[in-house]
């Protein structure tokens, strides 16, 4: 008896415990939401010194332990006569700033609004031999919401300001759609471009409902104020109509995409196709092949180069939140990981 209650009494604090922690984790969920919600930071990196800090760190670990000392005063000497220039330019033209805007794409492109926001900061200081470089990374997603984040960049053109998109891995469907308005389209030899096509899917389970004897009513005012339906009968008129929509929506993101890259047969390649990296370069999809690294890394030869990001603050709340949610992610990735190497060795 008494081991009985014991365990459950075990079971119960147990139970306590997992409560507790997901009680936790769902605040945590909620506090970085709010800051997310909350007053928004800019977040600036001079990407030069950076690659500078890096590399006299790793000259001074291969180093030999007697000769550091010396590569310090080195690096001391080196850094006064870089402050010496500096001041003695103070009158000579300013020379030239690459500031990079980096843009991950969902299905929502929920990006858009800072993207839209850390745009108009650069548009504001900006000078006109400036260039922006968007490290665009997105397979696609919803038409509105891809034409917002896209009319952001174009946003930059009107600016007059030179526009560079790299794409390291995919820039796909609404991705290519933001990444036409570029004046330069930089990608790996294996980044996915393309896919300028517009789909749909609605799911139907009206001869399910019909097969159980329920009935939907769908009351419209407006002859295709619903051409489909998920619930109730469609009709070959409602099909045709939706169908239509998605020729005009294509339409329109291939004029769109037109109108941009005019050395583009747009009716060969919008067929929602796509090409890896090296493929899109004879397409005209693209102007150059290579990493975003690499091409950073050669405007740093001259011009500053700063990284700009706007984001919530660093609180310890949202760090947590962080934490927890990149713990999630990495156990899902994981096991999604681990099934598809099960699938490989199965074949």
């Amino acid at each position: 008896m008494n081991e009985w209650i014991a365990e459950i009494g075990m079971f119960f604090v147990q139970t306590t415990i997992v409560m507790a922690l997901i009680g936790i984790v769902l605040l945590l969920i909620a506090r970085t939401k709010q800051d997310k919600e909350s007053d928004l930071k800019l977040y600036i990196e001079p990407l030069n010194d950076q690659r500078r800090r890096r590399g006299r760190r790793l000259r001074l670990t291969s180093t030999l332990p007697g000769a550091r000392k010396k590569l310090i005063k080195a690096f001391r000497t080196e850094d006064k006569k870089r402050q010496k220039a500096a001041k003695a330019n103070q009158d000579t033209p300013q020379e030239p700033r690459v500031w990079v805007l980096d843009f991950h794409g969902d299905l929502k492109a929920s990006q858009t609004e800072h993207f839209a926001q850390e745009v108009s900061a650069i548009i504001d200081v900006a000078a006109e031999n400036d260039e922006v470089v968007v490290r665009l990374e997105s397979a696609g997603g919803l038409v509105h919401a891809y034409g917002l984040a896209a009319a952001q960049l174009d946003r930059l053109r009107t600016a007059g300001l030179t526009t560079t998109v790299c794409i390291d891995k995919v820039a796909a469907s609404g991705g290519y759609l933001m990444a036409c308005t570029a004046q330069h389209i930089k990608a790996a030899p294996f980044a996915v471009i393309g896919s300028i096509g517009v789909v749909a899917q609605v799911p139907n389970i009206h001869r399910l409902l019909k097969r159980h004897d329920i009935d939907v009513e769908l009351l419209t005012a407006g002859k295709y104020k619903r051409t489909l339906t998920v619930l109730g009968e469609n009709t070959e008129e409602g099909k045709a109509k939706f169908l239509e929509e998605l020729e005009n929506t294509h339409h329109l993101f291939k004029s769109y995409v037109a109108e941009r890259r005019p050395e583009m047969d747009i009716d060969t390649i919008a067929t929602g196709e796509i090409w890896y990296g090296s493929e899109a370069l004879p397409q005209r999809l693209i102007d150059s092949v290579g990493t975003s690294e690499a091409y950073l890394v050669e405007r740093m030869a001259e011009a500053r180069v700063f990284s700009v990001k706007l984001e919530p603050p660093k609180t310890v709340t949202r760090k947590l939140g962080l934490a927890v949610s990149a713990g999630v992610e990495k156990a899902v990735l994981k096991t999604l990981g681990l099934i598809d190497a099960a699938g490989w060795q199965r074949r």
